[in-house]
């Protein structure tokens, strides 16, 4: 079972899916940026040997829209991400 957690900016996030060895902490960790903290998963994907982050709410956070919750994930990666990119997932497990 793949278990791998990582802490930036008082928050700790666990990588709950990496799809085609997607995860790459020093890539997440240069790239994060502190407006994702207030999102329950931060969604990474690669194209073009660059790593851009998207957040997700949970399905029931009140500030979640229609888009921004994690069960459009798989749309979100139809439309918007490469075919066949890799991807990770990490979900935010506590603070720091």
């Amino acid at each position: 079972m793949f278990e791998t957690t990582v802490s930036v900016d008082h928050r700790r996030y666990e990588v709950i899916k990496d799809v085609r060895n997607g995860w790459n902490e020093d890539a997440f960790l240069k790239r994060y940026s502190d407006i994702l903290e207030k999102f329950d998963y931060i969604v990474g994907d690669w194209g073009y040997d660059q790593l851009r982050l998207r957040g997700f709410y949970e399905d029931s956070n009140h500030k979640s829209t229609f888009d921004t919750k994690i069960s459009t994930l798989v749309d979100y990666l139809v439309e918007y991400c490469g075919f066949g990119c890799a991807y990770f997932v990490l979900k935010k497990v506590s603070k720091k």
